[in-house]
């Protein structure tokens, strides 16, 4: 089995290492295909007004100036074309990938990417306790349970065009409960922070936070299995399509 790695938080970020421990639980035929710098929020963008440049830091692995969505691009169109992965993991995420964090997250879009594609693909993030942590944060659920969590969804069935959200919790590994299947949360959109000063040139500057969530999560979402202890599994689809507004949206153009 081939896999292709990348992510969001960079090719030397600490989250990429531990996946590819991980991924050699699974293999021995690892590609890495990852932004060169970091690409925290930027969801499925792409680069389309400068050219992207690749680097090749050693036998089968690569650092693309770009985002993720870019890197999965070049991966499976450029770089890999003739030996295309049979499976695209996009991790470990320094951080959750939560309810609508998905919409945002370059973790995630590099999995959407990889569906579209026609690949198999995961995205893996790594919850923490609490904001500023930087490279301390703990990565250790994810490197002990990522194998065991991973190893069912090789061979599952997914539908086309469907990916896989994992977040482990902010729990010592041998504090983790188990895992749980469960669906995508909402969030109270109030938890967004902006926060604001002045530079030494005396103009303002801004920047976007999130603090705690605001409501308790409802029943059976990734919000509240990770709150409680678990990891949670989460199957995504690309289509967005409401169905259920489209005979009434049908009957307003008549």
């Amino acid at each position: 089995m081939r896999i292709l790695l990348t992510n969001d938080d960079g090719y030397h970020a600490p989250g990429l290492k531990v996946l590819e421990a991980i991924a050699r639980t699974l293999s021995d035929d690892i590609w890495i295909v990852a932004p060169a710098e970091e690409q925290s929020g930027a969801g499925h963008s792409l680069t389309l007004s400068r050219p992207i440049r690749v680097r090749k830091h050693g036998e089968k692995r690569y650092a693309v100036a770009g985002t993720p969505t870019d890197a999965v691009m070049m991966a499976l169109a450029k770089i890999m074309k003739d030996c295309p992965p049979d499976l695209i993991l996009s991790g470990v995420n320094r951080g959750a990938n939560l309810a609508e964090d998905v919409t945002y997250s370059g973790t995630v879009s590099a999995a959407m990417e990889g569906a579209l594609g026609g690949i198999r693909s995961i995205a893996l993030s790594q919850i923490y306790s609490r904001e500023g942590m930087g490279d301390s944060v703990p990565f250790e659920a994810a490197a002990a349970w990522g194998e065991r969590v991973l190893r069912p969804l090789v061979d599952a069935p997914l539908a086309p065009r469907t990916l896989v959200n994992i977040n482990f919790p902010a729990d010592p590994a041998d504090a983790v409960k188990g895992v749980r299947v469960v669906g995508q949360g909402f969030r109270d959109y109030g938890r967004l922070q902006i926060v604001s000063n002045t530079d030494p040139r005396g103009y303002e500057y801004h920047w976007f936070a999130l603090g705690r969530t605001v409501e308790t999560p409802a029943p059976a979402t990734d919000l509240e299995a990770t709150a409680a202890g678990y990891v949670s599994v989460t199957p995504l689809h690309l289509d967005l399509t409401h169905f259920e507004s489209m005979d009434m949206l049908t009957q307003a153009y008549r």
